[in-house]
């Protein structure tokens, strides 16, 4: 069985407060952009494992058994005895951008494990088993667009499309450690909640719609900074990082005619329409 996990771009980001047990608060709003990893599974046929994980495509650092996709799939074994289990995964979702691609994967591989083997798990008991994998891995069960408050782990339901707009997506060869990014950060409440924000046109997302993440990680590296603003001079209605970083991504109209810039040779670079 073969699925294509997708990636995901957060529409603002803000930092709300600071938590007794050192983590923080946010509000932000996922939203599912067609970015795509691959993932299949079959039975596997001989060996002494439970599982085999062959990766192509982008490198992964790390041992197998530290993937969230093994990790996904020894959860579900423990509670139900899965049987053996080959896995192939395709990375084209860049890491340390901001994406979400292997909580993505882990969120995909528990859908797949309860489509073949007739769990019948349904979503609400997906979402369970994905949050223990990651906070925002149970985005990606439902995968559709979501306002995320608390750690990014409590979720509601937003009446938003964004179909039709053109994405452009920059994720230079730079790694921003997420943990350094909160480190610089100030806490505070909005002066404009998002949730009222996102109901704005997207051309006046600009003056209201903000993550507070910039302000920490385009000082240390300016070249992000720069990307976000070439593409407000190619015309973006709206632009922005994702998450904590790498990745900038700009909205366009659907006639805007993108064009090619260097953003350096390892630079990963999408352009495409947006489905949902």
């Amino acid at each position: 069985m073969l699925t294509f996990p997708n990636a995901k771009i957060n529409l603002g980001l803000n930092i709300t407060e600071k938590r007794p047990d050192g983590y923080h608060n946010l509000e932000t709003i996922f939203y599912p952009i067609p970015i795509e990893d691959a993932l299949e599974i079959n039975l596997l046929h001989g060996g002494s494992g439970k599982y085999c994980l062959h990766q192509a495509g982008i490198e992964i650092a790390g041992e197998a058994e530290n993937n969230l996709v093994v990790k996904a799939y020894k959860l579900l074994d423990e509670l139900f005895d899965l049987p053996p289990v080959d896995i192939h995964l395709f990375k084209r979702i860049p890491s340390g951008a901001g994406l979400g691609g292997g909580s993505a994967d882990a969120a995909f591989m528990l859908k797949l494990l309860d489509e073949k083997f007739g769990l019948g798990l349904g979503y609400d008991k997906l979402e369970e088993y994905a949050a223990r994998l990651g906070a925002d891995c149970a985005f990606f069960i439902r995968n559709a667009p979501t306002y995320a408050e608390g750690i990014g782990n409590i979720f509601s339901p937003v009446a938003l499309s964004l179909k039709g707009y053109q994405l452009w997506l920059v994720k230079p060869d730079i790694f921003v450690s997420t943990r350094d990014a909160f480190s610089l950060i100030k806490s505070h409440r909005p002066e404009y909640p998002l949730k009222e924000a996102v109901r704005l046109p997207v051309g006046e997302w600009k003056k209201y719609m903000v993550n507070d993440f910039e302000e920490s990680v385009f000082p240390q590296f300016p070249a992000i900074g720069e990307i976000k603003d070439e593409m407000y001079r190619q015309g973006a209605i709206y632009a922005s990082m994702s998450g904590s970083g790498s990745s900038v991504y700009g909205l366009f109209d659907a006639d805007t005619v993108l064009p090619d810039i260097d953003f350096g040779e390892k630079a990963f670079v999408y352009k495409g329409r947006l489905t949902v």
